[in-house]
């Protein structure tokens, strides 16, 4: 006797779910795999096992009595119904962020634990003795530096203070404006060592260094790319933090923030810094973090010592000057 063949299983609807059994974990949950669209991924992002976002999964859909997800070659791709969980979850994270992010502006003493997204190039070249010296005047405060070039979601509190160049800091955000960091064209001392310089088009046939396209927004690589051969670009980077290492290391001439450039005696400047590719150096931090101690304590003490050294950012010093005393 031949049978049908059996359809496959379906989350029970005969058991609706009661008002209460859904926890805030269960929509947590299904919001990772719909971000993550696949469950070794949610589970890796929840801090759970596999098996454990699989057996959930089930467990959630079967008292819902609906399919929240359907599996595609794609992965994991939600429902009408899943969508709506995923909305929900999302309005749910978003108050809590903003409730946190509220109580953080009513801390009453300059202490705890500040986390300060920037770059490594400011680490390394601008940011870190004065990261020292504030420690020194605010022990009771600790740091938490994020180094990144993407940008830090402070409503989130990705971090409390973000140190960006950058000329369109997001709207949401708050900041102060200390300086403007200026690039100028540097070549290795050795190489140049007339006191005249050559005009800008006569280097374009030399060996140069630059950016990468993963920074294809920024003046300084549009001007390389614009006006110079790629065979003539020998060595490219994703960061800047080597760019002064390659030129002084003789690979090629190349754009260097002033900053970099005019502490360091065996480069030298080819051409006049270029205001075109300049950016402004931001303080930014999130509106309800703006009146708690250690965020307002850092942000006033950080203003005062970068507008100290304007000059430098500005390109501004002298050729070999090093930090101000």
């Amino acid at each position: 006797m031949i049978q049908a063949a059996k359809s496959p299983a379906k989350p029970s609807s005969a058991k609706p779910l009661a008002a209460n059994a859904l926890a805030w974990d269960d929509f947590r949950l299904i919001k990772a795999i719909a971000d993550k669209r696949a469950l070794p991924a949610a589970a890796a992002a929840l801090g759970v096992n596999h098996s454990t976002v699989f057996r959930r999964l089930g467990q959630i859909e079967e008292a819902l009595g609906v399919r929240l997800f359907e599996r595609h070659r794609s992965g994991y791709v939600a429902t009408p119904a899943g969508e709506e969980m995923v909305q929900l979850a999302s309005r749910v994270d978003d108050d809590i962020n903003a409730f946190a992010l509220k109580l953080a502006g009513q801390e009453i003493t300059p202490a705890g634990e500040l986390r300060v997204a920037t770059n490594d190039t400011l680490v390394v070249d601008l940011l870190t003795p004065l990261f020292a010296q504030f420690l020194g005047e605010c022990p009771e405060i600790r740091l938490d530096i994020l180094i990144g070039n993407r940008a830090a979601n402070l409503s989130k509190r990705d971090a409390d203070v973000a140190i960006r160049a950058t000329d369109n800091p997001p709207e949401t955000l708050i900041g102060r404006k200390p300086a403007r960091i200026v690039w100028a064209l540097y070549g290795r001392a050795v190489d140049f060592p007339d006191t005249e310089r050559p005009p800008v088009e006569a280097l374009w046939q030399r060996s140069w260094v630059s950016l990468g396209e993963e920074f294809a927004a920024m003046n300084a690589y549009r001007y390389v790319a614009l006006h110079v051969a790629p065979e003539r670009v020998a060595y490219k980077l994703n960061t800047v933090l080597g760019l002064a290492e390659a030129v002084e290391a003789g690979i090629g001439i190349g754009f260097l923030p002033c900053f970099i450039g005019d502490t360091r005696p065996g480069l030298t400047r080819l051409a006049p810094p270029d205001p075109a590719l300049a950016a402004d150096l931001w303080l930014l931090t999130h509106p309800d973090m703006r009146h708690t101690p250690r965020v307002r304590l850092f942000l006033d003490f950080m203003a005062a010592e970068l507008a100290r050294l304007k000059p430098l950012m500005e390109g501004d010093r002298p050729i070999g000057g090093g930090l101000p005393e």
